[in-house]
């Protein structure tokens, strides 16, 4: 028997390290040639790590969390045969376009992981002065409670329960006020109805009635923040930490906007509902030209801004793992159809983890919305190392002077927010781009002039 040792390959990106995001093979299993190993990530994308070589995992390079070096031990996996013991190679994708496709982004695995370490076999490591890794205590959970508070035990009268005659609402209903159907007597025969339990909740001493939520409680929970989580932890802190933000909110009648929209989709055919967004970035693109200064990006180490000739427009989409933020490129070449099905496809993607590298990064100017969620103002922190983010907030319908005299009438209102980066873009600028884009929503004919 020999060893074989599979080291992290360069995946093309310019990385130093990429991090453990899962396991799929322990100390002591059997692997077969091409079997996933381990899904390793990156800055941009998730990685699977397949196995060259059939035979038996012996050592792994640490758990789920940890950062391993490019070229450092991943695996070692013991193979049959002598020649084996002389490969010690470094096992490289295909190609890097298969590297960089990395379709499971995240699929499988959430960005924030509860720690369970309880019973895993901590992973064998070579050398005898290796370190002894500090075991994390298990996280409990809804199922374990604390030695000092025991789960309370089940009522008396439990089992009892299941031969209560009540109808599913009934039952849904006690459950959710915490009432032991066999406490309860019905009022007229053997059926019990909601006034039974409304006349056990008036005139019960409290016997066999918990109050609601009680026995809810949730026991605490060690979660460690890696994956998805902690890039997004890295980047805002990383934004926050080295871009002064300024942010601007202003008003604007999205009326006549909105009736077209309701318009166009009326006539769709076809084709995807339009959303607000769409509008949104094409006049986001027709105003950027006269605002570089906004569609850039700050190398602040080298002290150099890149204003783009061209809006690739970075769109905050909202995951199970976290916050995503997918790239429309050539945003500015595209109509408010093109525009939706575009939205539409990066959306899925982002939600099922299929977006390539190419669609995650090269953003220069970023739109985040929460639809219908989006509250009064935002403050949105920017997406480094471009210069500003815009944030659509909620419509809302308010009374509005017309401007002739008293007259007053309906109108739907939006506010919009957008956060600059104050070394590259002044506050004038900012106001008077967002009253560029107030100019071309208020009146949306605008929007499909040549």
């Amino acid at each position: 028997m020999a060893r074989f040792t599979f080291k992290l390959p360069d995946i093309g990106e310019g990385i130093a390290e990429a991090e453990i995001v899962t396991w799929h093979v322990a100390v002591g299993d059997r692997v077969e040639e091409d079997q996933n190993l381990a899904d390793m990530m990156t800055d941009k994308a998730t990685v699977e790590m397949e196995s060259p070589v059939a035979g038996t995992v012996v050592e792994l390079a640490g758990d789920v969390g940890d950062q391993v070096a490019i070229g450092a031990a991943l695996v070692v996996i013991e193979v049959e045969g002598e020649e084996a013991g002389e490969a010690e190679a470094v096992a490289a994708p295909e190609s890097a376009a298969q590297a960089e496709t990395a379709e499971q982004y995240e699929a499988e695995n959430p960005g924030v992981e509860v720690a369970e370490t309880a019973g895993m076999t901590t992973p064998a490591r070579s050398g005898s002065d290796a370190a002894p890794r500090a075991e994390v205590p298990a996280p409990a959970t809804r199922a374990s409670a604390p030695e000092s508070e025991p789960e309370p035990a089940a009522p008396a009268g439990a089992d009892a329960e299941r031969h209560v005659l009540a109808s599913p609402a009934v039952r849904a209903r006690a459950n959710d006020l915490g009432i032991d159907l066999s406490q309860v007597k019905p009022a007229e025969g053997d059926r019990l109805r909601h006034a039974d339990l409304d006349a056990y909740l008036r005139y019960s001493s409290g016997q066999g009635y918990r109050a609601p939520g009680a026995s809810r409680v949730r026991a605490d929970e060690q979660v460690r923040v890696i994956g998805m989580r902690r890039r997004i932890a890295e980047n805002m802190a990383a934004s926050k930490r080295a871009i002064p933000h300024f942010t601007y909110v202003d008003e604007i009648d999205v009326t006549e906007l909105e009736r077209v929209r309701a318009d166009l989709n009326e006539h769709r055919g076809g084709r995807p509902k339009l959303t607000l967004l769409p509008f949104l970035i094409v006049a986001i693109c027709r105003t950027l030209p006269e605002f570089p200064m906004l569609n850039a990006r700050y190398d602040d180490e080298a002290g150099v801004v890149t204003r783009s000739g061209r809006v690739h427009l970075g769109m905050a989409a909202q995951t199970d793992a976290g916050l995503t933020v997918p790239v429309i490129r050539d945003a500015q070449d595209k109509n408010v159809w093109q525009l939706a099905t575009e939205i539409g496809r990066l959306a899925e993607a982002a939600r099922a983890g299929k977006l390539t590298p190419q669609e995650m990064g090269g953003g220069t100017i970023t739109v985040t919305s929460l639809g219908p969620l989006g509250g009064i103002a935002t403050t949105p922190v920017i997406n480094r190392p471009e210069v500003a983010i815009i944030g659509p907030n909620k419509i809302v319908e308010r009374p509005v002077f017309t401007g002739r005299g008293d007259e007053i009438r309906r109108a739907k209102l939006m506010n919009l927010s957008i956060s600059c980066d104050h070394r590259v873009v002044d506050g004038w600028d900012a106001a008077s781009y967002v009253q560029a884009l107030r100019k071309q929503l208020e009146t949306p004919v605008l929007l499909f002039a040549d």
